[in-house]
């Protein structure tokens, strides 16, 4: 890791640890596929925790439709991947409402096994009070999730990037050309939410993300 990429990551976790250290927070990694939003929450919820705040990890992969929801509008279709991918109402009521401020703490941080097709047996746990939840995934500044973080960042990545690295992962598509059939769904998907939501506007942090050794900071707003 860069010596740019190890100071992003102490500046994020200043921010996540220190950010109203009295109560219960939410934190979003958005960004499309490839991006690196995985391996920055995972990088990151240890040094928060190192700084004495108990970390919470959870990725909206976890709340998907069942396949017959997930491709109703066809497999191919960029609204069916865009619209009916993840399960809202689950992702908010067993997650993100228990840990609002005036939430239960009471939370469960996975719905739906998408590897397996099947629904995950609930395992509920209790937050302390001060619990910093961070989660990872796409569309996480649509307009019902927005007023459910209390601190967003946002990576910003060329799908030019992006494609490759998603592929190098072992993503299922093989293809890293944003226009070919395989990628119609999840490319054309992901423009409609850039398009629609602009996350860049709503993220409290955006960072540039191309090129993982020196990430920049593009947008900052301080609590």
């Amino acid at each position: 890791m860069s010596e740019a990429h190890t100071s992003l990551l102490a500046r994020l976790a200043d921010a996540v640890a220190g950010f109203h250290p009295d109560r219960r927070i939410r934190v979003a990694i958005d960004g499309v596929d490839g991006a690196g939003k995985t391996a920055l929450a995972d990088a990151l919820a240890p040094l928060v925790a190192a700084k004495g705040r108990t970390v919470i990890r959870a990725s909206v992969d976890d709340f998907h439709h069942p396949r017959k929801l997930r491709y109703a509008r066809g497999r191919y279709s960029p609204d069916g991947f865009y619209l009916d991918s993840y399960d809202y109402d689950s992702f908010r009521r067993l997650l993100l409402e228990p840990l609002s401020p005036g939430g239960s703490g009471r939370f469960a941080t996975r719905r739906f096994d998408l590897d397996n097709g099947r629904p995950f047996d609930l395992e509920w746990r209790q937050a302390p009070p001060a619990a910093a939840l961070i989660v990872d995934g796409i569309f996480l500044h649509r307009p019902e999730l927005r007023p459910c973080w209390d601190l967003s960042i946002l990576l910003k990545v060329d799908f030019d990037v992006s494609l490759p690295r998603g592929a190098a992962r072992g993503e299922s598509f093989d293809a890293i050309d944003p226009n070919s059939l395989p990628h119609q769904r999840y490319v054309g998907g992901q423009r409609r939410y850039l398009a629609e939501c602009v996350p860049e506007q709503q993220a409290d942090i955006v960072i540039d993300y191309n090129d993982l050794e020196v990430p920049r900071i593009l947008k900052w707003v301080s609590a």
